[in-house]
């Protein structure tokens, strides 16, 4: 959201999130607090983007192409979506998943942003 800072709360859990994505070891819990990221940043466009941009990264280390072809799609609408209030709630962000398809948001996150 422009202009509106990310409450300390949620900027707590999405630092949280961002970190265990980085040290966790195995893919798919990596993937996992990389999803759980970017529900929590969707609301804001920096936040969001460096999001997608950890995403990227994953899935070039990982060297999957179409993960990281959808990354690039997503790097790039990220801000503006997060700006304009215009970004799917619960969506995975990843590159399976349609930019536009909300998803069933985890109990914790969504009660987190309602705070929000």
């Amino acid at each position: 959201m422009i202009g509106r800072p990310m409450p300390s709360r949620v900027r707590a859990a999405y630092r949280a999130e961002m970190r265990a994505a980085r040290t966790t070891t195995g893919p798919e819990a990596r993937w996992r607090h990389l999803e759980r990221a970017h529900i929590i940043s969707q609301p804001w466009p920096w936040p969001h983007t460096a999001n997608h941009i950890a995403m990227f990264a994953l899935a070039v280390r990982l060297r999957d192409r179409r993960e990281a072809l959808g990354q690039v799609v997503r790097i790039i609408v990220a801000a503006p979506g997060s700006a304009l209030g215009r970004y799917p709630e619960g969506n995975s962000g990843r590159a399976m998943v349609g930019l536009t398809q909300p998803m069933p948001m985890p109990a914790d996150l969504a009660e987190l942003l309602q705070t929000a």
